[in-house]
């Protein structure tokens, strides 16, 4: 785990997203000492935390972590689009199930 890596993509994330340092500890429920220490590197959040910022952000753990490659590369995209799609498929109506199919395949 590179602790400057993630220090990083924390730090881009939450400016990108609006986020202030204060809120964005309080949706994840941690304290703003806490948030102010993981944004420096002098220390690294546990997994449910970890997991909590990146449910936040709409962006993966693995990517916080300095394991993925960029939000926007396509190869990535893809597969998290298609875990998206596995995990919630069934709750989708026959009306969204369709939509999807065609945009899909409108090219």
């Amino acid at each position: 785990m590179e602790n400057s890596r993630f220090c990083e993509r924390l730090s881009e994330l939450l400016k990108q997203k609006g986020y202030s340092q204060r809120e964005f500890a309080e949706l994840i429920g941690v304290t703003e000492v806490s948030m102010s220490r993981y944004l420096k590197g002098e220390r690294m959040p546990k997994g449910p935390i970890v997991a909590n910022m990146a449910k936040a952000l709409h962006t993966t753990s693995d990517y916080l972590l300095g394991q993925e490659n960029d939000e926007q590369d396509p190869e990535l995209v893809y597969y998290q689009t298609q875990r998206a799609i596995a995990r919630n498929a069934s709750k989708w109506s026959a009306k969204q199930k369709a939509d999807l199919v065609n945009a899909i395949f409108e090219v």
